[in-house]
């Protein structure tokens, strides 16, 4: 008798050879039935948020230098909207941090210039200087060594309201407008989130007016000493001193130039800068369809006296007022709105859903993309490529100047996975062939524009942000590869060959790539894993193999992955690990299945993190920030990505398990 068993219990049979592994099998299953309730739960929430239409759109949201700027401008043109602005400083009180300044991202530390444009903007909107949150604010400026030493854009922003003399702006006169090409600045030679900001401010700060500033409000107690007695406004960088300090010699022999410029030839340039302006307004989409050129491009017009009626100036404040997230007693104001790629990432995980409702539902969102492609021959684009035809999507609703090459890459991922050729075939060959044509030279792509690599303007005294340009990225790459490498047309062979060349260069020595558009290792690591599985890259590849291994070396004790926009400060934070978040940890098991290792330890771990933070609404949430505008400079939250990215993981995992949606 077995020692658990009572006397006079009938002996029990023997269970067989293949019990263990039925029991094994249904243990395996559970996680299976859990992963599978998730899937449907997340499906349905996310189906819940699609438009009539068939697009999805999500909050975006930056830092507080935003909204601040938002009442900025109310009051530099005095269209003061005071329940508005009641309701913009309540988020900007919310957002204070215990420093007593505001960060760039949650969590972040003090940013010396947003801090300053969040205090200027509550003191505008009527906040007592002595206020307990005022006076830490200001606290904190001073021990900072004040005003004097924010960046550029906010210069210009005291300049305009009187807080700073103008030498403490660097020298942008309009004239800029007529350098030629070979010239060595022009603004073909620069990004386009930098040509839209800067041609309107080229007027601004030629004609260097002051702010209405209707209440008369000033921050002189914000300046370590006055503002007319500093010296020190410029900085040279940390990396090349030499070449700053001969852009700084120009701006000031410029200056002394500057009285001498021709009436004719400054009459001219500000024609040209306000034609070009004009011609890129783009509707209720505005100008470049980001706020801050948007702010430019209005106070230009109004600077040179377009009425309030103009039917211009009226389209340019609406294209602002859309970006405004207004809400019962807080409201907030977006950097720009993002359908086009919400839209599309979404419909890639409900491809990967891949129920009749999830794959109707992805049908829907690329019906609504389908008209949204750019066919125009227009574009700033064309400067370096005249001659490649037009095929790509906007970020925005509408930004027909400006497509660019991620959006358009991932449009043509699900449409080519949507298996719908009579539909999507002509859209795809066009887009494709526009790709390929915007290869760079070096073998990558960048966002919107070809060899846009002129790194040594990144050193005027415009620059302090070192986001002057758009080259070549590896997640932009990477995710052109995944397109071309879906199609596979043989005519793009020798383009996803040097582009593969590309990433195997930018892999980091540790085995990860950077993420240029997505924070930040993890990011960019996810993009070429998943680029090279569609590439045919073998999953012993010894680049592969050391991706993995840094992945596994960066998972959390709770099964997940996480990495703050500290480490795009390395010099600060040079190695350390940070807490999990739901779309950081989708894109590691996302890759990690990609890379082959559906089934390994760190996939389980991290299919249960997931599992176990998923809310009663079927879909994750987390405060921290998600991805760079401009790394070390401007960070975005795109709360959609707590809501697609974990889906696309959970389906992912369980059809590489073997088991395909119900």
């Amino acid at each position: 008798m077995s020692p658990g068993a009572q006397a006079g219990a009938a002996p029990r049979e023997n269970p067989g050879p293949f019990a263990a592994a039925d029991g094994a099998r249904a243990r395996a299953a559970r996680p299976l039935e859990r992963v599978a309730q998730a899937i449907a739960a997340a499906r349905d929430a996310l189906i819940g948020l699609q438009r009539p239409d068939g697009h999805w759109v999500f909050e975006l949201e930056a830092d507080c230098t935003i909204p601040a700027e938002y009442i900025l401008m109310m009051h530099y043109l005095d269209e003061i909207e005071p329940a508005l602005e009641r309701k913009l400083a309540v988020y900007l009180r919310e957002q204070q941090a215990a420093h007593g300044g505001w960060p760039l991202y949650f969590g972040g530390e003090l940013d010396l210039s947003c801090t300053v444009k969040a205090y200027y903007a509550l003191k505008l909107a009527g906040d007592d200087p002595d206020a307990p949150h005022m006076r830490r604010a200001r606290e904190a400026i001073l021990a900072r060594g004040g005003a004097a030493h924010v960046n550029v854009f906010t210069r210009i922003a005291l300049a305009l309201f009187g807080e700073v003399p103008w030498r403490a702006v660097p020298y942008i006169p309009v004239e800029i407008m007529l350098m030629p090409k070979w010239f060595p600045f022009n603004i073909d030679k620069v990004s386009y989130w930098s040509r839209t900001v800067m041609v309107p401010l080229f007027v601004l700060c030629t004609v260097k007016p002051a702010a209405r500033n209707p209440r008369k409000v000033h921050v002189r107690e914000l300046f370590t000493r006055p503002a007319e007695e500093e010296h020190h406004y410029f900085q040279l960088p940390r990396r090349g001193r030499l070449l700053a300090r001969i852009f700084f010699a120009i701006d000031r022999v410029a200056r002394c130039v500057d009285p001498l410029i021709p009436a004719a030839m400054r009459k001219a340039a500000m024609r040209r800068a306000e034609s070009w302006v004009l011609e890129r307004l783009n509707g209720e989409d505005g100008l470049g369809a980001i706020f801050p050129a948007m702010v430019n491009a209005l106070e230009m017009m109004v600077l040179l006296g377009y009425s309030a009626d103009d039917p211009r100036r009226v389209t340019a404040k609406r294209a602002i007022e859309k970006l405004l997230v207004v809400r019962d007693e807080r409201a907030y104001c977006q950097p720009c709105v993002s359908p086009v790629w919400d839209t599309a990432l979404a419909a890639l995980a409900m491809q990967e859903a891949g129920d009749g409702e999830s794959v109707r539902a992805a049908v829907r969102a690329l019906d609504w993309l389908l008209p949204r492609q750019v066919l125009e021959e227009v574009g700033d684009w064309r400067a370096r490529r005249p001659h490649v035809p037009s095929g790509g999507w906007a970020f925005q609703y509408g930004n027909a100047h400006y497509p660019d090459l991620d959006d358009t890459a991932v449009v043509i991922w699900a449409m080519h996975q949507a298996r719908l050729p009579e539909r999507y075939a002509g859209s795809i060959e066009r887009a494709l062939d526009w790709l390929v044509g915007m290869q760079s030279e070096n073998g990558g792509f960048a966002a919107f524009d070809a060899d846009n690599t002129h790194y040594n303007l990144n050193y005027i005294p415009f620059a302090d942000h070192g986001a002057l340009l758009d080259p070549p990225t590896s997640d932009v790459t990477a995710r052109v590869v995944a397109a071309l490498s879906l199609a596979r047309r043989p005519q793009d062979r020798a383009a996803v060959e040097r582009a593969l060349a590309y990433l195997r260069r930018e892999q980091e020595a540790d085995g990860s790539w950077f993420g240029r558009w997505g924070s930040n290792y993890v990011y960019g690591t996810w993009s070429v894993l998943m680029a090279l599985e569609l590439a045919g890259i073998p999953d012993d590849d010894p680049a592969v193999r050391r991706a993995v291994a840094w992945f596994c070396s960066r998972q959390n004790a709770d099964g997940g992955w996480g990495e703050s926009n500290e480490s795009y400060d390395l010099e600060k934070h040079p190695d350390r690990s940070f807490a999990s978040t739901p779309y950081q940890t989708a894109w590691a098991v996302l890759a990690l299945i990609c890379a082959g290792e559906g089934s390994s330890p760190a996939v389980r771990r991290g299919i249960e993190y997931l599992l176990r933070t998923q809310e009663s609404d079927g879909l994750w949430s987390h405060p921290t920030f998600t991805a760079p505008g401009f790394p070390r400079v401007f960070y975005l939250k795109y709360h959609g990505y707590c809501a697609f990215f974990p889906l696309w993981a959970l389906a992912a995992y369980r059809r590489r398990a073997g088991h395909p949606p119900p």
